[in-house]
């Protein structure tokens, strides 16, 4: 009788895993609408209105007295830049709205960083400063009236007190919301002072912060025409009421477009400015 064999098997030695493929990330569509595509988007609505309302005037839907087409407001503007008159006046506005935002926007991150921080200073200035809030921009005009005189002086304070209430409210809200978590992990790596403000604090107010100061900005161009009502005898304001006390409606109308002109831009000049410090920021604007 034979002896039974034993077979032994030789361990089989596992296949190295394969490593899995990344997951190649959602392409962020930034450029899937052109700058140039979405600035003839932006013209779609005004283009729509001012055709229409061409087509109403000149088929007798709308009195073209009180209500004038815009070729005549465009002839208007036009004559107003020939002449020169509308530069000097566009100069004067953008002046002094340049002067009062600087004035009000640097108090009011000064105040609001102040009150945001300290909460004795929050109670001692913040009831008061609320209070001031809700006067309306007309009445503090006969006041700077009787304390700085009829020049320059008074139209710029007048704005600065427009931007600085809401950059103020702005930079107040912002550190006052900022995620206690957020302190607290800085103080766990033992930052100082001066490097949890500048590490922690400012990237977190910074967006806040810069809505604010495009919303001081805004109102700083409706403050002006408040401030341009103090004798001023040039400005897009003083255009406004030149037109109203000499029945000119395609000059009122002339204005008031320059005032939009003059305030988009601004507005994007800021935004254009202020781009680089918030650009770390990973948001989905662009991807919804």
């Amino acid at each position: 009788m034979s002896a039974p064999t034993l077979t032994q098997t030789a361990p089989q030695t596992p296949a190295p895993a394969t490593p899995a493929s990344p997951v190649p990330a959602a392409p962020r569509r930034t450029a899937g609408l052109g700058r140039g595509l979405r600035l003839a988007l932006g013209l779609v609505l005004p283009l729509v209105l001012a055709v229409g309302w061409e087509w109403a005037v000149r088929s007798g839907l709308a009195p073209g007295r009180l209500l004038p087409p815009p070729s005549r407001i465009g002839a208007t503007l036009y004559g107003l830049a020939a002449s020169g008159e509308l530069t000097t006046h566009v100069a004067a506005t953008l002046l002094r709205v340049g002067l009062g935002f600087a004035f009000g926007a640097v108090a009011g991150i000064l105040v609001g960083a102040l009150t945001g921080t300290l909460p004795l200073a929050r109670d001692l200035l913040d009831p008061s400063l609320q209070a001031l809030r809700a006067v309306p921009s007309l009445a503090w005009v006969p006041l700077f009236i009787l304390w700085l005189g009829i020049l320059e002086t008074p139209k710029v304070a007048l704005i600065a007190v427009g931007v600085f209430f809401p950059v103020y409210i702005g930079v107040a809200g912002a550190i006052a919301s900022v995620d206690r978590k957020l302190v607290e992990v800085g103080r766990i790596f033992r930052l100082s002072k001066l490097a949890l403000a500048r590490r922690i604090l400012l990237p977190a107010v910074l967006p806040a912060t810069l809505v604010a100061l495009r919303t001081g900005l805004g109102l700083g161009f409706l403050f002006v025409v408040a401030a341009e009502l103090m004798g001023a005898s040039e400005g897009l304001g003083y255009l406004l009421v030149d037109g109203q006390q000499f029945s000119k409606p395609d000059q009122i109308l002339a204005a008031i477009i320059a005032f939009a002109v003059l305030g988009k831009l601004a507005d994007a000049l800021l935004v254009a400015l202020t781009r680089p410090l918030a650009r770390w920021q990973d948001t989905a604007r662009e991807t919804l």
